[in-house]
């Protein structure tokens, strides 16, 4: 078995189990409404318009903070055409909520609520990165995205973030 047949191997074991594992009432409802304000990153997109328009002293870094979600959405959604990995296919796999295309990696959601988090840290009274691993296992819960395609989307959202603040600075 060569090392990527492996990794797509285990991806779908992980991603079965946690379809398996997760039971609770109110998974699915809540998976599905993090996928719904994840949606090209409208959530994030919007929570930084209302900083930038609230917080006057604080206008620039929220301009920042929200160019980095938005850069890493784009990011996130030319680097699924170049990957052209499919969404999960398997039986044993359930698919909750629909998808605007057939791409999976690496996950839109996962990439820009990661860069929400990081980029909105510092102008939030409140902790962000719950967001980062919610959102990755809400993905997993409704069966649109394979282990790997969050964790490859949460590491760009987080580098977007760190490149556009330094070219901002």
């Amino acid at each position: 078995m060569s090392p990527l047949s492996s990794i797509a191997a285990a991806d779908l074991r992980v991603l079965r189990g946690v379809q398996s594992a997760v039971t609770f009432p109110g998974a699915v409802p809540t998976a599905t409404a993090l996928s719904h304000a994840g949606e090209h990153a409208a959530a994030w997109i919007g929570l930084g318009t209302v900083g930038f328009l609230l917080d006057r002293s604080r206008r620039q870094e929220w301009a920042i903070a929200t160019a980095s979600v938005v850069a890493a959405h784009g990011a996130s959604v030319v680097l699924k055409r170049v990957a052209r990995r499919h969404r999960p296919l398997d039986h044993h796999v359930q698919v909750r909520v629909g998808t605007p295309s057939r791409w999976s990696m690496p996950s839109s959601h996962a990439t820009s609520t990661t860069a929400a988090a990081v980029a909105f840290a510092p102008l939030l009274p409140v902790p962000t990165w719950p967001l980062v691993p919610a959102m990755a296992l809400s993905r997993l819960v409704l069966g649109v995205h394979y282990p790997s395609d969050v964790t490859a989307g949460a590491l760009l959202g987080a580098a977007t973030t760190v490149v556009v603040r330094r070219i901002a600075s």
